[in-house]
């Protein structure tokens, strides 16, 4: 037993106390510093990763576009072969619009570019058409991923 002024400590009350300590010391938290190191580095793992990842969805859009518009193009191929013209408009791949050897439905239905905008497509009727999507600005022009897609961008 231990004399500490008026107080009396036991061993045992002793061995409790450092066996207490030594239990907070090992089931002890992150303190604040450790967690803000922490967000700081997840931070700057996020700011690196996110335009990579950004970048790698913006080339799988144009590739997606440009697989749609060529199977667009192949449709168009068959009803040119069919009726001997191409159609006025893309509705003419889904149902009769006046050829009389027309074989379709060429399509279900009329597909979407990546950015889900209805392709632009501009025909007389006869020997040429036009066929683009506007990009991921949905607008003409641009440069980059808003460079407007053409059918001829596929040969």
């Amino acid at each position: 037993m231990l004399k500490t002024g008026d107080n009396e400590i036991t061993n045992d009350k002793l061995s409790n106390d450092e066996l207490s300590n030594q239990k907070y010391r090992s089931q002890r938290g992150m303190t604040l510093f450790e967690i803000l190191i922490v967000i700081g580095i997840i931070g700057g793992l996020m700011a690196f990763i996110l335009p990579q990842i950004q970048k790698s969805r913006n080339q799988a859009n144009v590739k997606q576009t440009r697989i749609i518009m060529a199977n667009i193009v192949q449709n168009l191929s068959m009803y040119q072969n069919d009726c001997g013209k191409y159609p006025t408009s893309l509705e003419g791949l889904i149902k009769p619009d006046g050829c009389t050897n027309w074989t379709g439905p060429y399509m279900k239905d009329l597909p979407k570019d990546a950015w889900g905008t209805p392709f632009q497509y501009n025909s007389s009727g006869e020997s040429t058409y036009d066929l683009k999507s506007l990009g991921a600005d949905r607008k003409e022009g641009g440069d980059g991923i808003n460079k407007d897609i053409t059918a001829e961008d596929l040969q």
